[in-house]
């Protein structure tokens, strides 16, 4: 009898080890690849991705009104909390969206866990994926089947020759649309774009003049990949730069979207600090200190043109309001 309830008891305690241990890996497993906000719900389907691998996070919105202009923020961050990738996008008709990315590249240092965060509204939700470094994942091409021969075709008897029919008139060539537009109703118009999907987005220039596709939006791109990022104070610059920026910047691209007024006041306060950020095209691509040269020059003429010339006119008109007194 005793020996039966030792083996009873035994039985048990394996029996409650067993569920422990596999509710346990079953917890870590979903907490890592799901965010249970019911508001904002998303997951990922990897947990591990090493570099070059493509990461896909799929959610949805909960309430999802097409109607507010209201847009859906991404941000993602390294494990020392810097920002490595932002932008918006925007959900299907019932609230739904896919966003995908490619671990790797200049920003991605460190190995580790890296949160990806989602805001819409006073919505967020956050999903974490760890980054395990590594060679670049380069899938190599299948091998092409060799052509097998073809039979040669028997000779066919000549044909009867048939009448030849009345020509018909030749429809007028449409005309060809350069990049970046399309044809609608004969007519060559700029191809609306979505908001950015990858990271490093200019949002509020982008709103502003109403295309990433615009003159303007593209040398900022230019200036920031092909010669800022080419160097590694421009990295660090612009990794710093990236924390202050992106933190207000989806609020103010939202408010152009929705007021044209406030769009237009944006674009003539913008025009004239992208205009002396194309001094920064004069350095060459990796050069530190041209880089590191013309990067001061260009801040100390927009504290010039921004702050300290509005506020020598607004001396010069106070002294004059206060002599005519």
């Amino acid at each position: 009898m005793k020996k039966l309830k030792m083996r009873l008891t035994g039985l048990l305690a394996f029996a409650l080890l067993s569920i422990s241990i596999l509710s346990y890996g079953i917890s870590g497993v979903a907490f890592a690849t799901s965010d249970p906000n019911p508001a904002l719900p998303i997951s990922t389907d990897l947990d591990i991705v090493s570099n070059g691998g493509s990461v896909k996070i799929s959610g949805s919105v909960k309430d999802y009104d097409a109607s507010s202009g209201k847009g859906l923020t991404f941000i993602i961050k390294s494990p020392d909390n810097n920002i490595v990738g932002i932008g918006q996008l925007t959900p299907n008709s019932d609230g739904s969206f896919v966003k995908s990315f490619v671990a790797g590249g200049p920003l991605w240092k460190l190995n580790g866990d890296y949160v990806v965060e989602f805001h819409y509204g006073a919505d967020s939700s956050e999903v974490s994926v760890n980054y395990v470094g590594g060679e670049p994942v380069v899938s190599k091409p299948e091998p092409k089947p060799e052509p097998k021969p073809e039979p040669k075709p028997e000779p066919e008897p000549e044909p009867t020759p048939e009448p030849e029919p009345e020509p018909t008139p030749e429809p007028e060539p449409e005309p060809t649309c350069g990049a970046g537009t399309e044809l609608v109703n004969g007519i060559c118009q700029v191809i609306k774009t979505e908001k950015p999907k990858d990271g490093g987005g200019c949002l509020i220039a982008t709103a502003a003049y109403g295309s990433e596709l615009a003159p303007q939006v593209q040398l900022l791109r230019e200036i920031r990949d092909n010669t800022v990022m080419s160097t590694s104070s421009g990295s660090a610059f612009m990794s710093g730069f990236n924390q202050l920026y992106y933190s207000f910047s989806p609020t103010i691209a939202d408010m152009e979207r929705e007021n044209p007024m406030f769009q237009e006041a944006v674009r003539a306060f913008i025009t004239p600090m992208i205009s002396t950020l194309s001094i920064m095209t004069l350095a060459d691509d990796g050069s530190e200190m041209e880089v590191l040269g013309l990067g001061i020059s260009v801040i100390a003429l927009n504290l010039g043109m921004y702050i300290a010339a509005p506020a020598l006119i607004g001396f010069k008109v106070n002294r004059i309001i206060k002599s005519r007194k």
